[in-house]
């Protein structure tokens, strides 16, 4: 059962957006914010509700959007808190707790990540496989009871990246698939760092999505997520690095994301 605080904001959301219950979130990485203007339905701001996270990176949208998508009941979240922000990898806890209060039983997540495999140029998108937590870092650390202990077998749902694949194949969009590595941020990777991920077996790096992964897994949901490539990582090109250049580059690869996520939600 969720907690008060949970029950309130879905009661709250609830008044505003309909009682119907959500079928699926989508959770948008950097420049990736347009998705949600696709869907027919209502947008409330994160700071009218308590505990979902304030606007603290440039290239999201901080706003929860709640109706149809593909003819799919969709809560997309425009933006997400990253553990660089305040050390909390825990942060995105409490939007995901009423993501799933609302109904949802399935999370695709979307990123802005650097590619470490040549063949994979800034433009392209990821289908994540599964990660490398580098950081070391786990929002359940403190979770008193024994469902801390989560499986991270199947962390990206085989099915759902089936749907991904067929999506892509189906609609002629080009993309990979491959092995996404978190490291915390803020700074970028040195080019040592990358050459030890890649040693590890990792084909794509960024800064977010393995802490809502493990959330979303212990809180019973089924994941997918997919990289938007806005860079070769360090050392692999002579791109100037940083975040000015991802929100810049982003754009290169949503249109590609936005193509499969429509198409998968079409299939579901």
């Amino acid at each position: 059962m969720p907690d008060r605080e949970t029950a309130d904001l879905v009661r709250f959301i609830q008044d505003r957006a309909g009682a119907e219950p959500v079928k699926l979130g989508l959770i948008l990485g950097s420049g990736l914010g347009h998705v949600a203007q696709a869907v027919d339905g209502v947008s409330i701001p994160y700071d009218q509700l308590p505990g979902f996270p304030h606007a603290g990176v440039s290239g999201h949208s901080p706003e929860l959007t709640i109706g149809t998508l593909e003819g799919q009941r969709v809560a997309v979240l425009g933006g997400r808190a990253h553990y660089y922000e305040k050390g909390d990898p825990r942060a995105m806890r409490l939007p995901l707790e009423v993501l799933a209060a609302l109904g949802a039983d399935t999370l695709i997540l979307t990123n802005a990540a650097g590619s470490l495999a040549p063949e994979m140029a800034t433009g392209s998108i990821m289908i994540l496989s599964d990660h490398i937590n580098f950081s070391g870092l786990n929002p359940l650390i403190g979770e008193p009871t024994d469902s801390r202990f989560v499986p991270m077998t199947d962390a990206y749902d085989p099915d759902l990246r089936r749907l991904l694949r067929r999506a892509a194949l189906d609609t002629g969009t080009p993309a990979f698939e491959g092995v996404y590595a978190w490291y915390s941020g803020p700074s970028f990777e040195t080019p040592s760092e990358i050459r030890a991920i890649r040693t590890l077996g990792a084909d794509a790096v960024g800064m977010s999505t393995v802490p809502e992964v493990i959330l979303a897994r212990y809180l019973g949901l089924r994941v997918a997520a997919i990289s938007a490539i806005t860079n070769m990582a360090a050392g692999l090109s002579a791109e100037k690095i940083g975040h000015a250049h991802t929100k810049e580059m982003a754009p290169l690869g949503a249109a590609k994301l936005e193509t499969v996520i429509r198409r998968t939600l079409a299939a579901f």
